[in-house]
């Protein structure tokens, strides 16, 4: 099987692994470029915890001070295990998506014992915010980074899908299904996915997805990198319709 790899090339790495264990071969056509913001200024007064809800966020947040002794709360596994890999100690995953962060802030936060800060990028998904601050919870945004589309598709990304050799794609935000869809139809190449697979992290990315006909469209029973392999091994529904 060989499949195309939309995440940014940081984060691809541990996914390219997993992908081998199955016998699966990787095709990187990383759709995002993470780009750190010069001259951020972290401020953490009155910070009880950050907010992590990517792996990029961690390692920003990493960069950005040389204090380990914060308490993070990581969106899912991954982020967690970048924060985690930079040197935190005090990391708690929420194992889901932001939806789910919240719960895990709303248990284990008092409101009224600081400032959350979330370190994210200039485009976040989801409304973690606002739905925090309806809890009480005040909530700050550290903008660290970036994450910049492609232009074009990669070229052995186009390549591949040419000439047939892909058999799925693995999409893992609606921003990233986004691109892809606009990217495939400026490359001609809409047609050729009617063989292939859209192995989505969300239904929300799915939604995206779906603006191109693919040969199925298969959603994650959970938002994160172990259920979407099961996806991609076909445990989940056709959801095309």
């Amino acid at each position: 099987m060989r499949v195309l790899v939309t995440r940014p090339e940081d984060d691809a790495e541990p996914l390219v692994a997993a992908l081998a264990a199955l016998g699966v071969e990787a095709v990187l056509a990383p759709l995002l470029t993470i780009v750190p913001r010069a001259d951020v200024v972290l401020d953490l007064e009155g910070v009880q915890a950050v907010l992590i809800t990517s792996a990029n966020g961690a390692r920003a947040l990493a960069r950005l001070t040389a204090r380990r002794d914060l308490r993070l709360l990581a969106v899912g596994a991954a982020s967690a295990a970048a924060a985690r890999q930079a040197g935190f100690a005090d990391v708690a995953s929420a194992e889901g998506d932001v939806a789910a962060l919240a719960r895990l802030a709303h248990r284990v936060l008092d409101p009224h014992a600081g400032d959350l800060l979330h370190v994210a990028a200039g485009v976040v998904a989801g409304d973690l915010a606002g739905t925090l601050q309806r809890s009480g919870f005040t909530v700050r945004r550290c903008v660290a980074y970036d994450a910049v589309p492609a232009a074009t598709l990669p070229e052995m990304a186009r390549a591949a899908l040419a000439e047939g050799t892909i058999e799925a794609v693995l999409l893992f935000s609606p921003r990233t299904a986004r691109s892809f869809v606009t990217l495939v139809r400026a490359a001609g190449l809409g047609a050729a996915l009617g063989s292939v697979d859209a192995v989505c992290l969300s239904a929300a990315v799915a939604a995206e997805a779906r603006a191109v006909p693919w040969r199925a469209v298969r959603v994650a029973a959970r938002p994160d990198t172990g259920s979407l392999l099961d996806a991609l091994g076909g445990d989940a529904p056709d959801a095309t319709g």
